[in-house]
């Protein structure tokens, strides 16, 4: 069964970009645009990975993580993060205050690269012991 991959993304171009790319390469892709309706499709859909747009209008990402790690049905699931920070010293600011696996900024999002970082992340994350599958 294809892996389930959300979108998380102020951009609706983008989320049918990244669709797109990730559809060829086998996976399923829900989008949802902005952090209220991806909290929301967090909870509803249980996907395998989530990409997380850190800097939209009204929940952003920070806020994202934040409710994200609050509620024990979604905390442990693995995000990588979609961003226009290019700066290094942001990206390791971020990675060491948050539970993020990955960050990707959106101007170097070469196809191989994104699906190359996706493949590490969902072979590397082992999903809590004691819990049943759906």
């Amino acid at each position: 069964m294809a892996a389930r991959i959300l979108c998380i993304e102020d951009d609706p171009d983008m989320i049918d970009y990244i669709r797109l790319i990730l559809t060829k390469a086998g996976y399923e892709v829900i989008g949802a645009e902005g952090g209220e309706a991806g909290l929301e499709a967090m909870r509803r859909e249980a996907p395998d990975l989530i990409l997380l747009d850190l800097m939209m209008p009204g929940m952003d990402g920070a806020e994202v993580l934040l409710h994200k790690k609050e509620d024990p049905a979604i905390r442990d699931i693995p995000v990588i993060a979609l961003t226009a920070l290019d700066s290094p010293f942001d990206q390791l600011m971020w990675l060491a205050r948050t539970d993020l696996q990955d960050f990707i900024v959106k101007s170097k999002l070469p196809r191989r690269e994104l699906i190359a970082r996706i493949e590490r992340v969902l072979q590397s994350y082992e999903p809590p012991t004691g819990e049943t599958g759906t």
